[in-house]
């Protein structure tokens, strides 16, 4: 059980190599007011004057103090080795290999250490100085002295320097592998202790918490603390100890520790003598130990787990950071050609780290092309931005001088085109969004597949300026088919397209419907029979009233030339039509004015402005009829853009850069000229593959040390 300590103590030191504080070793944290006797109880378990003496605040930095017990035959020998006068000596780790045996000497390091650190102005710094003190007189320990708690500041302190010594404190204490040393004067009330306070807010059972009472001869007369020794005022689990400190007329009068420590046993048993064997100095030494043994021995088993876990953390770490590069060529070409490999995996959706928080690669790809781009298209509405008036218009420019029989066919293709035209933009759109996708899984791959370019910044770089101009170069090529497809559409409208010919029926059909039931809901005055005979009293079908073909319909002879004069062709509708409308031509002709006054010119040249007018009826089936093929066209026209965009883009985007990419890459960078730049590794990132080897092979070590205990058979 002994032995344990210095196991610690070696655990210590293999940590303290690399300046870490990732494991919370085993310790004894002394924690008290200032003047409360801290400093005094430390040098009682040293037997040395060796801290810093003052008013106000002095402890102004976390000292790691490790006590390590020689034997009387080593401490000789290993005096004469290195040459020391004495039996008992002190070495620091900011010092090195330097060894001091003058005592004061190692008080004037720790105030000169500190005021390095914490300057002169009385702050403190939360920056330990670490001290190993060997002696044969002393006991295996680990203390740390923190500096005393206060309440105002004085002199040059900060404002907020109570927060700052209360913090300090809670950052030792609440490890869970220390144990807490509450340290509290006899001459002040136990029910007001700050060591107590403090020690209860991370140590609520009071497991790890051990009260010393100081200054027990310096109690007013007629007064003991007998009931504060026994733990009727205050209980604590791990037991309350008094001791008699050295005053300060002893301090300098240069009184030794063991004529203090026999002052001190005369004085308990004379004013306690039942509870003279357990207090006093030489008792709370003993029972340190005895703590700090078994607290060691229960924290093992944690500790190993702990070192255990976080070897394997900082091997994985290592191994991120990679090795120092010995073969150049070598390592360019695997790294080249692992981003390729990487890059093109995350638009096949193979890729090894897969993005969960947000779609990315080809995932994101073919949502632009079914989610954002066919939605897009399909809210283009088909005779979006075309009025009634814009039909009409169009009509009447492709009927030239003469007044049209039929509607125009050129007047569809205008308005079509128009229409079409549309498309144009949102497909251009739609390589543009696929194109910033193809540029974010550059960075994708930086920060996720391939840790090996943190490495290398300036080949990351060049990776990167390479990708996105081989991108670049292929957005015009893309942008330009793309607009090709729908050029191609604007050079040749279809109306023979089988969907076309289809819808051209249907409308037929519905036409045909819409012209029956007009006739059903004729006045019963007007004979149903005399509105389908033809100019010899022939019958006419509905149907022959409508025109062959919804691409405009044609003159020809035969049965349809008999018929001109007719309801069944569209010169026949054309008369019908103005026969109803004799009644608006004669509105028509009283609103034109009369012939001009003497005096006022007319200009012919005055072209009439489409104004919102209710439309006859030949206009508005012209119209409706123009509108319909209009949209059933565009429909046929969407369709094809919607299904020939993406795959244009995959073709000449996605597809020619992952084809393209790793030869682009090595033509462009495998080069000897610039293999020493490219392949220079940052600072930090050497600095942190050095710490981080450095950390493990600590690790290592300590996991050593651990299982030489279980060999030991001391656990």
């Amino acid at each position: 059980m002994e032995a344990l300590i210095p196991v610690i103590n070696k655990l210590q030191d293999v940590f303290n190599t690399v300046g870490a504080d990732i494991i919370h070793l085993p310790q004894i944290a002394v924690v008290g007011t200032q003047s409360s006797g801290k400093s005094s109880v430390l040098e009682s378990l040293v037997g040395k004057d060796l801290l810093p003496r003052g008013t106000g605040i002095v402890t102004r930095r976390p000292l790691i103090l490790q006590l390590v017990h020689v034997d009387p035959e080593d401490s000789r020998k290993t005096g004469e080795e290195n040459g020391l006068d004495g039996e008992e000596w002190g070495k620091f780790l900011h010092t090195k290999s330097k060894i001091y045996t003058d005592f004061d000497e190692i008080r004037q390091e720790i105030e000169s250490e500190t005021e390095r650190i914490s300057g002169n102005n009385k702050g403190i710094s939360d920056e330990p100085i670490h001290l190993k003190i060997f002696s044969p007189y002393v006991v295996n320990l680990t203390l740390v002295d923190l500096p005393g708690i206060t309440k105002v500041p004085v002199g040059d302190q900060p404002k907020d320097i109570e927060l700052q010594i209360r913090d300090l404190i809670l950052k030792y204490i609440s490890n869970p592998n220390c144990i807490i040393l509450a340290v509290t004067a006899a001459n002040t009330d136990m029910a007001t202790s700050e060591a107590l306070k403090v020690a209860r807010e991370v140590d609520l059972d009071g497991r790890r918490t051990l009260a010393v009472v100081t200054k027990l001869d310096l109690m007013d007369a007629g007064t003991d603390a007998m009931d504060v020794l026994m733990g009727r005022v205050i209980p604590v689990k791990l037991g309350l100890i008094g001791v008699v400190n050295r005053s300060q007329l002893d301090i300098n009068t240069k009184k030794s520790m063991a004529d203090a420590m026999r002052n001190e046993h005369a004085f308990l048993q004379k004013k306690y003598p039942s509870l003279a064997n357990r207090n006093g100095t030489k008792y709370l030494a003993r029972t340190l130990n005895r703590l700090l043994m078994h607290h060691i021995r229960d924290c093992l088993p944690e500790l190993k787990t702990r070192i255990n876990v976080l070897a394997a953390q900082y091997q994985s770490l290592l191994s991120s950071y990679g090795e120092p590069v010995e073969d150049q060529s070598a390592t360019l070409l695997q790294l080249i050609t692992k981003f390729a490999t990487e890059y093109c995996n995350t638009i096949d959706g193979t890729a090894k780290y897969i993005e969960t928080a947000e779609l990315c690669g080809g995932a994101r790809i073919c949502y632009i092309f079914h989610e954002t781009f066919g939605r897009t298209l399909e809210s283009v509405y088909p005779l979006g931005g075309l009025t009634t008036i814009d039909v009409l218009t169009a009509i009447r420019n492709a009927t030239g001088p003469r007044p049209a029989l039929f509607v125009p066919e050129v007047s569809f293709e205008l308005l079509v085109k128009r229409q079409v035209k549309r498309l144009e933009e949102p497909s251009l759109r739609c390589v543009e969004l696929v194109h910033e996708e193809m540029q974010r899984i550059i960075q994708h791959c930086s920060n996720y597949s391939t840790q090996e370019l943190l490495r290398f910044p300036k080949l990351h770089d060049a990776i990167v300026e390479v990708v996105t101009s081989l991108l670049r170069k292929r957005l015009p090529v893309t942008n330009e088919m793309v607009h090709n497809l729908v050029a191609i559409e604007l050079a040749y409208i279809n109306t023979k397209h089988p969907d076309f010919a289809d819808a051209c029926g249907l409308m037929n059909n519905n036409i045909e419907e819409q012209r029956r039931n007009r006739i059903r809901e004729m006045p019963s005055s007007v004979p149903r029979d005399k509105s389908l005979k033809g100019p010899g009293g022939q019958s006419v079908s509905p149907t022959e009233q409508l025109p062959a073909e919804c691409d405009g319909p044609k003159m020809s002879g035969g049965a349809q030339g008999e018929q001109e004069g007719g309801t069944g062709t569209w010169r026949g509708m054309l008369k019908k039509g103005e026969d109803g409308q004799g009644d608006d031509k004669s509105k028509l002709h009283s609103s034109i004015p009369a012939s001009p006054q003497k005096g006022h010119a007319v200009n012919l040249l005055d072209v009439p402005v489409p104004v919102a007018r209710k439309l006859s009826a030949r206009e508005q089936r012209d119209c409706e009829v123009i509108e319909r093929l209009i949209k059933s066209y565009f429909l046929i026209v969407r369709k094809n853009i919607q299904d020939s965009v993406p795959k244009a883009v995959m073709h000449f985007l996605v597809n020619h850069v992952k084809d393209s990419l790793q030869s682009e890459l090595v033509g462009q960078l495998y080069k000897p000229a610039v293999l020493n730049d490219l392949l220079t590794e940052s600072e930090d990132m050497a600095q942190h593959r050095n710490e981080a080897a450095d950390m493990l092979k600590a690790l290592q070590k300590a996991s050593q040390v651990i299982a030489e205990i279980r060999e030991t058979h001391l656990w």
